[in-house]
Protein backbone atom coordinates (compact mmCIF):
# COMPACT_ATOMS: atom_id res chain seq x y z
CA UNK A 1 0.00 0.00 0.00
CA UNK A 2 2.87 2.07 0.62
CA UNK A 3 4.50 1.63 -2.27
CA UNK A 4 1.44 2.38 -4.18
CA UNK A 5 0.58 5.72 -2.56
CA UNK A 6 3.89 6.47 -3.30
CA UNK A 7 3.73 5.70 -7.55
CA UNK A 8 0.69 7.74 -7.08
CA UNK A 9 2.33 10.63 -5.60
CA UNK A 10 5.16 10.68 -8.11
CA UNK A 11 2.58 10.50 -11.01
CA UNK A 12 0.55 13.70 -9.46
CA UNK A 13 4.17 15.26 -9.29
CA UNK A 14 4.95 14.64 -13.27
CA UNK A 15 1.66 15.85 -14.34
CA UNK A 16 2.12 19.32 -12.32
CA UNK A 17 5.61 19.17 -13.76
CA UNK A 18 4.27 18.55 -17.81
CA UNK A 19 1.22 21.54 -17.10
CA UNK A 20 4.52 23.74 -16.60
CA UNK A 21 6.49 22.82 -19.44
CA UNK A 22 3.69 23.53 -22.00
CA UNK A 23 2.21 26.57 -19.80
CA UNK A 24 4.53 29.28 -21.32
CA UNK A 25 5.46 29.78 -24.56
CA UNK A 26 9.24 28.73 -25.82
CA UNK A 27 12.19 31.04 -24.03
CA UNK A 28 10.22 32.51 -21.27
CA UNK A 29 12.37 31.99 -18.57
CA UNK A 30 11.92 31.00 -15.13
CA UNK A 31 12.07 33.60 -12.13
CA UNK A 32 12.44 33.09 -8.63
CA UNK A 33 9.73 31.39 -6.19
CA UNK A 34 7.47 34.23 -5.27
CA UNK A 35 6.04 31.84 -2.70
CA UNK A 36 9.27 31.36 -0.54
CA UNK A 37 11.26 34.40 -2.03
CA UNK A 38 11.45 37.13 1.01
CA UNK A 39 13.08 39.68 -1.06
CA UNK A 40 10.68 40.57 -3.75
CA UNK A 41 8.07 43.21 -4.56
CA UNK A 42 5.64 41.48 -1.98
CA UNK A 43 8.40 42.33 0.62
CA UNK A 44 8.52 45.61 0.34
CA UNK A 45 4.93 46.02 -0.12
CA UNK A 46 2.97 48.05 2.85
CA UNK A 47 1.26 45.33 4.91
CA UNK A 48 -1.57 45.01 7.32
CA UNK A 49 -2.52 42.40 10.15
CA UNK A 50 -5.60 42.04 11.51
CA UNK A 51 -9.47 41.78 9.73
CA UNK A 52 -10.82 42.61 6.37
CA UNK A 53 -13.99 42.63 4.46
CA UNK A 54 -14.89 42.86 0.60
CA UNK A 55 -18.02 44.04 -1.05
CA UNK A 56 -19.56 43.63 -4.54
CA UNK A 57 -20.05 47.24 -4.86
CA UNK A 58 -17.51 49.80 -3.29
CA UNK A 59 -19.32 51.42 -0.43
CA UNK A 60 -19.22 55.29 -0.17
CA UNK A 61 -17.23 57.25 1.94
CA UNK A 62 -19.68 58.25 4.27
CA UNK A 63 -20.29 54.55 4.85
CA UNK A 64 -16.78 54.07 5.07
CA UNK A 65 -16.47 56.33 7.48
CA UNK A 66 -19.15 54.99 9.80
CA UNK A 67 -17.66 51.81 9.15
CA UNK A 68 -14.80 52.74 11.27
CA UNK A 69 -16.34 51.49 14.07
CA UNK A 70 -16.07 48.33 13.10
CA UNK A 71 -13.56 45.21 13.70
CA UNK A 72 -12.49 45.33 9.87
CA UNK A 73 -8.95 47.59 9.06
CA UNK A 74 -9.26 47.04 5.24
CA UNK A 75 -11.85 46.77 2.58
CA UNK A 76 -11.69 44.59 -0.69
CA UNK A 77 -12.74 46.26 -3.35
CA UNK A 78 -13.69 44.95 -7.20
CA UNK A 79 -11.78 47.87 -9.92
CA UNK A 80 -11.39 46.16 -12.80
CA UNK A 81 -11.82 43.22 -15.21
CA UNK A 82 -14.43 41.59 -17.11
CA UNK A 83 -15.44 39.23 -15.16
CA UNK A 84 -16.92 41.35 -12.57
CA UNK A 85 -20.38 40.83 -11.10
CA UNK A 86 -21.38 44.19 -10.17
CA UNK A 87 -19.32 46.28 -13.15
CA UNK A 88 -20.85 49.20 -11.86
CA UNK A 89 -18.89 51.06 -9.49
CA UNK A 90 -20.33 54.49 -8.58
CA UNK A 91 -17.99 55.46 -5.73
CA UNK A 92 -14.76 53.86 -7.03
CA UNK A 93 -12.68 56.27 -8.04
CA UNK A 94 -9.35 58.16 -7.35
CA UNK A 95 -10.79 60.50 -5.12
CA UNK A 96 -12.70 57.64 -2.97
CA UNK A 97 -9.38 56.15 -2.68
CA UNK A 98 -7.82 58.78 -1.54
CA UNK A 99 -10.89 60.02 1.06
CA UNK A 100 -10.79 56.25 2.44
CA UNK A 101 -7.23 55.90 2.69
CA UNK A 102 -7.13 59.32 5.07
CA UNK A 103 -9.83 57.59 7.08
CA UNK A 104 -7.42 55.01 7.89
CA UNK A 105 -8.51 52.44 5.82
CA UNK A 106 -6.33 49.66 3.97
CA UNK A 107 -7.48 48.83 0.81
CA UNK A 108 -7.42 45.47 -0.88
CA UNK A 109 -7.67 45.58 -4.89
CA UNK A 110 -9.11 42.77 -6.33
CA UNK A 111 -8.92 42.35 -10.68
CA UNK A 112 -11.89 39.19 -11.95
CA UNK A 113 -10.69 38.73 -15.41
CA UNK A 114 -11.24 35.98 -17.16
CA UNK A 115 -11.97 32.34 -15.66
CA UNK A 116 -11.13 29.47 -16.03
CA UNK A 117 -12.54 26.78 -18.73
CA UNK A 118 -13.82 25.02 -16.45
CA UNK A 119 -15.18 27.01 -13.81
CA UNK A 120 -17.83 26.13 -11.95
CA UNK A 121 -19.87 29.11 -11.09
CA UNK A 122 -22.33 29.33 -14.50
CA UNK A 123 -22.43 32.93 -14.14
CA UNK A 124 -18.74 32.80 -15.51
CA UNK A 125 -18.96 30.43 -18.21
CA UNK A 126 -19.07 33.40 -20.59
CA UNK A 127 -15.88 34.55 -19.38
CA UNK A 128 -13.77 31.73 -20.16
CA UNK A 129 -9.86 32.10 -21.16
CA UNK A 130 -9.56 31.50 -24.43
CA UNK A 131 -6.45 29.70 -27.05
CA UNK A 132 -3.87 31.83 -26.18
CA UNK A 133 -3.92 31.95 -22.39
CA UNK A 134 -0.53 33.17 -21.52
CA UNK A 135 -0.42 35.83 -24.35
CA UNK A 136 -3.93 36.97 -23.07
CA UNK A 137 -2.97 36.76 -19.06
CA UNK A 138 -0.26 39.32 -20.15
CA UNK A 139 -2.72 41.52 -21.79
CA UNK A 140 -5.31 41.43 -19.09
CA UNK A 141 -2.31 41.91 -16.37
CA UNK A 142 -2.11 45.13 -18.44
CA UNK A 143 -5.14 45.88 -17.99
CA UNK A 144 -5.20 45.51 -14.79
CA UNK A 145 -2.65 47.58 -13.84
CA UNK A 146 -4.16 50.48 -16.02
CA UNK A 147 -7.06 50.43 -14.64
CA UNK A 148 -5.12 50.40 -10.88
CA UNK A 149 -3.15 53.65 -11.91
CA UNK A 150 -6.65 55.19 -12.60
CA UNK A 151 -8.29 54.60 -9.01
CA UNK A 152 -4.85 55.53 -7.46
CA UNK A 153 -3.02 52.31 -6.59
CA UNK A 154 0.63 53.09 -6.87
CA UNK A 155 3.23 50.77 -7.69
CA UNK A 156 4.30 48.11 -5.17
CA UNK A 157 0.72 47.90 -4.27
CA UNK A 158 -0.84 44.47 -4.95
CA UNK A 159 -3.57 43.38 -7.34
CA UNK A 160 -4.92 40.24 -7.06
CA UNK A 161 -6.53 38.16 -9.30
CA UNK A 162 -9.92 36.73 -8.63
CA UNK A 163 -10.09 33.09 -9.91
CA UNK A 164 -13.59 31.79 -9.14
CA UNK A 165 -13.54 28.03 -8.18
CA UNK A 166 -12.74 25.28 -11.19
CA UNK A 167 -12.46 21.39 -11.60
CA UNK A 168 -8.62 21.73 -11.68
CA UNK A 169 -7.93 18.08 -11.69
CA UNK A 170 -9.38 18.21 -15.65
CA UNK A 171 -5.49 18.08 -16.85
CA UNK A 172 -6.43 20.38 -20.23
CA UNK A 173 -8.25 22.73 -18.09
CA UNK A 174 -5.57 23.29 -15.49
CA UNK A 175 -2.92 23.80 -18.00
CA UNK A 176 -5.11 26.63 -19.56
CA UNK A 177 -5.47 28.07 -16.19
CA UNK A 178 -1.97 27.90 -14.68
CA UNK A 179 -0.67 29.17 -18.15
CA UNK A 180 -3.17 32.15 -18.00
CA UNK A 181 -2.14 32.97 -14.02
CA UNK A 182 1.54 32.31 -14.63
CA UNK A 183 1.40 35.30 -18.06
CA UNK A 184 -0.63 37.46 -15.61
CA UNK A 185 1.90 37.16 -12.81
CA UNK A 186 5.05 37.55 -14.53
CA UNK A 187 3.38 40.60 -16.63
CA UNK A 188 1.81 42.50 -13.42
CA UNK A 189 5.69 41.95 -12.08
CA UNK A 190 7.18 43.30 -14.91
CA UNK A 191 5.12 46.72 -14.59
CA UNK A 192 6.04 47.19 -11.16
CA UNK A 193 3.43 45.24 -9.09
CA UNK A 194 2.53 42.62 -6.82
CA UNK A 195 0.80 39.66 -8.30
CA UNK A 196 -1.83 38.27 -5.38
CA UNK A 197 -4.49 35.41 -6.48
CA UNK A 198 -7.84 34.77 -5.46
CA UNK A 199 -9.77 31.05 -5.26
CA UNK A 200 -11.44 28.32 -3.39
CA UNK A 201 -9.27 26.58 -1.26
CA UNK A 202 -9.98 23.26 -2.61
CA UNK A 203 -9.72 23.88 -6.14
CA UNK A 204 -7.39 26.97 -7.38
CA UNK A 205 -5.13 27.55 -4.57
CA UNK A 206 -4.64 23.73 -4.19
CA UNK A 207 -3.57 24.23 -8.04
CA UNK A 208 -1.07 26.91 -6.92
CA UNK A 209 0.60 25.12 -4.54
CA UNK A 210 0.93 21.85 -6.67
CA UNK A 211 2.33 23.84 -8.94
CA UNK A 212 4.79 25.39 -6.71
CA UNK A 213 5.54 21.61 -5.20
CA UNK A 214 6.89 20.73 -8.46
CA UNK A 215 8.88 23.75 -9.26
CA UNK A 216 6.73 26.02 -11.57
CA UNK A 217 7.65 29.49 -11.46
CA UNK A 218 6.20 32.75 -12.02
CA UNK A 219 3.12 31.82 -9.30
CA UNK A 220 1.54 34.60 -7.23
CA UNK A 221 3.43 36.65 -4.81
CA UNK A 222 0.46 36.61 -2.35
CA UNK A 223 -2.45 33.67 -1.44
CA UNK A 224 -5.44 34.86 -0.70
CA UNK A 225 -7.82 31.64 0.05
CA UNK A 226 -11.80 31.04 0.30
CA UNK A 227 -12.48 28.22 3.33
CA UNK A 228 -15.74 29.40 4.54
CA UNK A 229 -17.88 28.07 7.68
CA UNK A 230 -14.21 27.85 9.47
CA UNK A 231 -12.41 29.80 12.29
CA UNK A 232 -10.29 32.54 10.87
CA UNK A 233 -6.52 30.96 10.30
CA UNK A 234 -3.32 31.86 8.06
CA UNK A 235 -1.10 28.96 8.30
CA UNK A 236 -3.30 26.11 9.33
CA UNK A 237 -5.09 25.71 5.52
CA UNK A 238 -4.73 22.07 4.89
CA UNK A 239 -4.23 23.10 1.32
CA UNK A 240 -1.10 25.08 1.44
CA UNK A 241 2.17 24.19 2.83
CA UNK A 242 3.38 26.21 6.13
CA UNK A 243 6.40 27.35 4.59
CA UNK A 244 4.41 28.60 1.00
CA UNK A 245 2.72 32.49 0.79
CA UNK A 246 4.52 33.04 4.67
CA UNK A 247 4.99 35.26 5.99
CA UNK A 248 2.95 38.02 5.85
CA UNK A 249 1.40 36.99 2.33
CA UNK A 250 -1.61 35.24 3.30
CA UNK A 251 -5.55 36.11 3.46
CA UNK A 252 -7.92 33.82 4.33
CA UNK A 253 -12.14 34.42 3.42
CA UNK A 254 -13.76 32.52 5.94
CA UNK A 255 -17.62 33.75 5.73
CA UNK A 256 -19.30 34.62 2.87
CA UNK A 257 -22.54 36.87 2.10
CA UNK A 258 -23.34 37.87 5.48
CA UNK A 259 -25.16 41.01 6.55
CA UNK A 260 -23.51 43.81 9.03
CA UNK A 261 -24.73 46.82 10.42
CA UNK A 262 -21.93 49.28 11.72
CA UNK A 263 -22.65 53.16 12.53
CA UNK A 264 -26.25 52.79 11.04
CA UNK A 265 -25.29 51.33 7.28
CA UNK A 266 -25.89 47.76 6.25
CA UNK A 267 -23.84 46.11 4.01
CA UNK A 268 -23.77 42.12 2.31
CA UNK A 269 -19.92 41.21 3.03
CA UNK A 270 -17.81 38.46 3.14
CA UNK A 271 -15.06 38.30 6.00
CA UNK A 272 -11.46 37.75 6.00
CA UNK A 273 -8.38 37.83 8.41
CA UNK A 274 -5.29 38.75 6.38
CA UNK A 275 -1.55 39.36 7.13
CA UNK A 276 -0.74 40.12 3.38
CA UNK A 277 0.02 43.43 1.58
CA UNK A 278 -2.22 46.41 0.99
CA UNK A 279 -2.40 48.84 -1.97
CA UNK A 280 -0.25 51.97 -1.99
CA UNK A 281 -2.50 54.91 -2.37
CA UNK A 282 -1.72 57.99 -4.51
Amino acid sequence: MRLQKLIIGLLLALAVLTVDLTASPPGAAASTDPATAPADLAARAPAYRGRAFDTCIAPSVDTMRRWRSSQYGAVGVYYAGRGRACKRQPHLNRSWTRAVNRLGWRVLPVYVGSQSPCVVAKNKKGVRIGRHPWSQGKREARDAVRSAKSVGFRTRSPLYLDMEAYSYRKQACARTTLSFVRGWDREVRRLGYVPGFYSSADSGVRHMEQARRAGVRDLPAVMWFARWRTRPHLYREPSLSANAWSPGRRIHQYAGNVTERHGGRTLVIDRNLMHAPVARVG
